[in-house]
C-alpha cells in the first residue's frame, strides 16, 4: 500500500464517493480498505463505492470459540482466507466468500462475489480491522471513517431495537463499551496513520 501523506484529506460522507474516485483514478483495479470504529458507517460507505465488497466481519471465528474479551481481536480473524479472496477478485474471478451471521454470531455458509468489472475496477474491504498489518500488502488505499461514540452507539442500538442484530440492547451495550470500543482503541492511531482519506459521518440513525 502506498504511504499516505502526513495530512490525509478529510471529507464529509456526502463527498466521500467523489474523493475516492479521484484517489484511484487511472489505476485500473484497486483494493480500497475502509476502517473505523464500530457503528461509524463503514459498510454504508462501502456500498456507495462498489458492489464488490468484502467485510472483515465475515472472516471472524465463531464467537463461542473465543473468550469474551477476544471477540473483536484481529489476531483471531481468518486473514489468510481474506487475502486469498481479495487476490481472486483482483484476478477477475467470481469468488465464494464466507458469510457470518450477527444473529448466531457464527459462520453460516458462503456466498458468491463477482469481480468489479462494472464498478470502476474497485474492490472494497471494510471492517474495523481492514487496515491491520496482515492485510497491508494486499491493499492499495486506506480510508478511515469517524463518528462520535454517542452517535455510533445510537446506530447500533437502532439495529438491536429493530431486530437486525441478535443480542438485544443491553447485551449489545455491554459489548460496545466493554469490548468493541477498548479493542479498537488499541489500533485506532495506527489505522489513522495508514489512511489516505478521513471520512466524517456524524449523521444519526434512520428516521
Amino acid at each position: 500500500m502506498p504511504t499516505p501523506r502526513s495530512q490525509p484529506r478529510q471529507v464529509p460522507l456526502e463527498q466521500a464517493t467523489l474523493a475516492v474516485r479521484e484517489l484511484v483514478q487511472g489505476r485500473g483495479t484497486s483494493v480500497v480498505a475502509i476502517t473505523g470504529p464500530v457503528g461509524s458507517g463503514k459498510s454504508h460507505l462501502a456500498k456507495l463505492l462498489s458492489p464488490c465488497v468484502l467485510s472483515t466481519d465475515d472472516y471472524l471465528p465463531n464467537y463461542d470459540t473465543l473468550a469474551y474479551e477476544d471477540r473483536d481481536d484481529p489476531r483471531f480473524a481468518d486473514h489468510n482466507r481474506l487475502i486469498a479472496d481479495l487476490a481472486s477478485l483482483r484476478d477477475g474471478r467470481v469468488t465464494r466468500v464466507p458469510s457470518w451471521s450477527f444473529q448466531t454470531h457464527s459462520r453460516i455458509g458462503e456466498r458468491e462475489v463477482a469481480p468489479p468489472e462494472a464498478s470502476g475496477g474497485l474492490i472494497v474491504v471494510e471492517g474495523i480491522h481492514a487496515l491491520h498489518d496482515a492485510l497491508l500488502g494486499h491493499i492499495d488505499f486506506g480510508i478511515f471513517v469517524e463518528a462520535a461514540s454517542a452517535v455510533r452507539w445510537q446506530r447500533w442500538e437502532h439495529l438491536e431495537a429493530t431486530g437486525q442484530r441478535g443480542w438485544g440492547i443491553e447485551v449489545a451495550r455491554q459489548f460496545f463499551h466493554g469490548v468493541a470500543e477498548p479493542t479498537f482503541a488499541r489500533y485506532e492511531e495506527t489505522y489513522r496513520t495508514r489512511a489516505h482519506l478521513i471520512v466524517t459521518n456524524h449523521h444519526g440513525v434512520p428516521s
